[in-house]
């Protein structure tokens, strides 16, 4: 699977983790950035995240700050991008089942790194269950038409 990722200075050492954790298991990263803890802005990294996840040059995407919350916000700004703030196993896997997100936001400050990369691996590996959930899914696409225009 092809993965983009892309963090703030707040989550550098939580998007290597997750970088080098998610080579091992054979995905393939386009790393968007930051590569420096130096203070910046999310949004500058997690907006071309999510725009490759929309156009599909990436199969799903995780974006990470301080807390998760800063670059979900951002990533949920570009339609398509359906990216779910996720800091437990059970959020990670049911918006996969439920939602379809196609991508997951972690805060570095908020889950260890342990945890976080079951968090990935589960919401990496689960798959949409359709059937009822498309509806609904197909109601947030019309929600985004209306809206981002």
């Amino acid at each position: 699977m092809k993965i983009a990722l892309a963090c703030d200075h707040g989550g550098l050492q939580l998007k290597n983790a997750i970088i080098k954790h998610l080579k091992e298991a054979g995905h393939e990263i386009v790393d968007f950035g930051t590569e420096s803890s130096d203070s910046c802005d999310y949004p500058d990294f997690a907006l071309p995240a999510a725009e490759a996840v929309a156009e599909k040059r990436c199969d799903k995407g995780i974006v990470v700050c301080s807390t998760g919350i800063g670059v979900s916000m951002v990533a949920n700004k570009v339609p398509g991008v359906r990216c779910a703030h996720c800091h437990d196993t059970y959020c990670a896997e049911f918006t996969r089942l439920h939602n379809d997100a196609n991508m997951l936001a972690l805060g570095e400050k908020v889950v260890g790194v342990g945890y976080a990369l079951k968090i990935a691996d589960i919401f990496l590996n689960t798959e949409f269950e359709g059937g009822r959930h498309q509806r609904r899914v197909d109601k947030i696409t019309q929600i985004e038409k209306k809206y981002c225009k």
